[in-house]
């Protein structure tokens, strides 16, 4: 438990600093999540995610994460899977202002319990066809770190099936290919976030919280505070 503290704590600080002439921005997310299990062996996953432009002014993101799942064991899996990333503008003289990426992914997912507390490690690479204005469409390859922990808080279950509970988890998210042609660096984003929530049953979590981006950029950075709700199914 020291360590997987300390290690998102070390991620945070590390994704953070540095950071100068940094814009502020504020927004909301909706994600929505699903993953359903064929069998003991297969399965499949789906998000959902809408995005608010700044000041919650417009939509600015729609995208949509399909995966087909192999479950190794209860404690491993592994997804490959496809993105479609639709960014909507408001710049002028532009004849469409929607921009369009196109995702390849493959993950894999470790899980465990610290006491009564649901760890996750997630592991994702990323090869991202990115259309641009003015300039040719570009090819990028991404890498993804994830940690998210979920700490019930009604005590006495070993098995946490229902009620309330808090969710913390941090992302970091590094450039493997052609980083001079997006920002010049290595580090891409962080993403940290707190949340409270409530499991119904096995079945559908709900969560609200607040997630904290910051970007680096070729010229400055953003940070990004975002209130986001969120709701998971499994089946």
């Amino acid at each position: 438990m020291r360590l997987s503290l300390f290690l998102l704590t070390t991620l945070c600080f590390f994704c953070s600093t540095g950071i100068a002439q940094t814009i502020q921005q504020n927004s909301g997310w909706l994600f929505l999540m699903n993953t359903t299990k064929f069998n003991d062996k297969w399965g499949a996953h789906l998000d959902v995610q809408l995005r608010s432009a700044n000041n919650w002014e417009q939509l600015r993101n729609f995208m949509f994460r399909p995966g087909v799942t192999y479950y190794i064991n209860n404690k491993n899996e592994v997804t490959l899977g496809y993105l479609l990333n639709e960014t909507f503008t408001q710049l002028t003289g532009v004849s469409d202002n929607r921009l369009t990426e196109h995702r390849i992914w493959q993950q894999y997912i470790y899980k465990h319990k610290i006491s009564t507390i649901l760890t996750s490690h997630r592991f994702r690479t990323e090869q991202r066809f990115i259309e641009r204005y003015g300039k040719n469409d570009l090819f990028s390859q991404r890498f993804r770190y994830f940690l998210r922990f979920i700490l019930p808080l009604k005590k006495g279950q070993e098995n946490f099936d229902k009620g309330p509970f808090v969710a913390l988890q941090n992302e970091v998210f590094l450039n493997l290919q052609n980083k001079d042609d997006l920002n010049g660096h290595v580090f891409d984003q962080n993403r940290a976030y707190g949340a409270v929530g409530y499991r119904l049953s096995k079945k559908l979590d709900i969560e609200a919280g607040y997630l904290n981006q910051t970007s680096k950029g070729l010229n400055n950075s953003t940070m990004n505070h975002a209130i986001q709700l969120a709701l998971y199914t499994r089946f």
